[in-house]
């Protein structure tokens, strides 16, 4: 079986990156797909934002990444078991820190991910990998092993004036990783916007013809919302926070063309 695994990356803190990936891992388990979201965020964004108790350091992320020791047992947090099925989270910690320098060494270090993915299968439809806000050994491990990336913008003048920076990173890892296929652009998505604003008109109308030059996709923005804080402060997606909210429906391009995406890996 083939699995979509997609790393979703920005080079900003606050784009939403995390809000993204908790969310589109509930409504794709919602939607009968098994699920895991990997932290790649020292910080431990993935525990927080999904009301988690702190893991320890054999239980996360980092154990996997260690070069030698790792055994295959992926020690996986089951989220909001009680509204969904499918939903899991590999969780990250601050071991990501000494991580970092390992596999800056590593003979394989910027293929470690993915190495321990093939050596070590999981069964799950998707694995979404919620990278930190940094263009280096983290996000790189990512790519890798990623089938599909995301990228979250966030609709102010320094996220999307960085979106060209990522985007010349991303293509120059391609070509030193030698990845063959490259994964796939789904899109840039703009984040907490809010079309009373004008400078937030102002940039989305600058991003969209940039984009459309490369030939990049874009999604419809997601809507800033402050109840998006409030649910991720009680571990929940906005769906089960405020099921009626209407940003909910923000998500629904993104989750229509993943499991569109989530087809085609399947016939492979």
């Amino acid at each position: 079986m083939n699995q979509l695994r997609l790393a979703i990356l920005s080079n900003a803190g606050g784009s939403g990156k995390t809000t993204l990936a908790t969310h589109l891992t509930y409504l794709l388990a919602k939607s009968k797909h098994s699920v895991v979201t990997f932290d790649l965020d020292p910080q431990g964004s993935v525990t927080l934002f999904c009301g988690l108790e702190r893991p320890q350091s054999n239980h996360t992320i980092s154990a996997v990444l260690t070069e030698k020791g790792f055994d295959g047992t992926w020690s996986l947090a089951p989220l909001w078991k009680e509204k969904v099925k499918g939903a899991f989270a590999c969780q990250g910690d601050i071991g990501l820190e000494r991580t970092i320098s390992e596999l800056v060494m590593a003979e394989r270090g910027a293929y470690l991910l993915d190495d321990r993915i093939q050596d070590y299968p999981l069964p799950h439809d998707v694995l979404i990998f919620d990278c930190p806000a940094t263009l280096g050994p983290l996000p790189t491990i990512a790519i890798s092993a990623a089938t599909h990336i995301l990228i979250p913008v966030q609709v102010e003048p320094k996220s999307t004036g960085g979106a060209s920076k990522l985007l010349e990173w991303l293509y120059e890892k391609f070509r030193t990783l030698r990845l063959n296929p490259r994964p796939k652009i789904l899109g840039f998505i703009p984040n907490q916007y809010d079309k009373s604003i004008a400078i937030h008109r102002s940039l989305l109308e600058q991003l969209v013809p940039m984009l459309s030059q490369l030939n990049i996709p874009y999604f419809d923005p997601i809507r800033f919302s402050s109840e998006f804080k409030n649910a991720s402060a009680v571990g929940l997606p906005l769906h089960l926070y405020r099921p009626k909210h209407p940003a909910c429906d923000d998500f629904n391009p993104i989750v229509k063309v993943l499991k569109a995406e989530i087809a085609k890996e399947k016939e492979l």
